[in-house]
């Protein structure tokens, strides 16, 4: 059973920085691509980044520059280093493997 917990979201002034987790199980973040998504509330949900198996990586213009993906293989982990945040990145956070998803860690960025 493939299952990813995300953690690591929670409130942050404008300009401070912080680093999600997603720790996954029933599959290998080293084989598979991931991916991070974002949920602004009352919005859609949108695709922010991605760490392919080969460990390419690929952002959205939104947050590309700010923020970076990386794979921790030993822990099965895969982590969203935030930096520079600014309210609009305001949402709640997932993992997803394309076919499996968390339940998402809620990030607030404000004064």
């Amino acid at each position: 059973q493939v299952q990813f917990v995300e953690s690591g979201g929670g409130l942050v002034q404008p300009g401070g920085s912080l680093r999600l987790s997603c720790a996954a199980s029933g599959i290998s973040v080293s084989i598979s691509p991931m991916l991070w998504y974002r949920q602004p509330p009352g919005n859609q949900r949108d695709w922010i980044a991605t760490i392919t198996g080969g460990g390419n990586t690929f952002y959205s213009d939104a947050v590309k520059g700010r923020f970076t993906i990386v794979r921790d293989s030993l822990n099965n982990t895969v982590h969203l280093h935030m930096e520079n945040l600014k309210p609009e990145d305001s949402a709640v956070y997932y993992c997803s493997s394309g076919a499996f998803w968390g339940k998402g860690t809620l990030v607030i960025v404000s004064p």
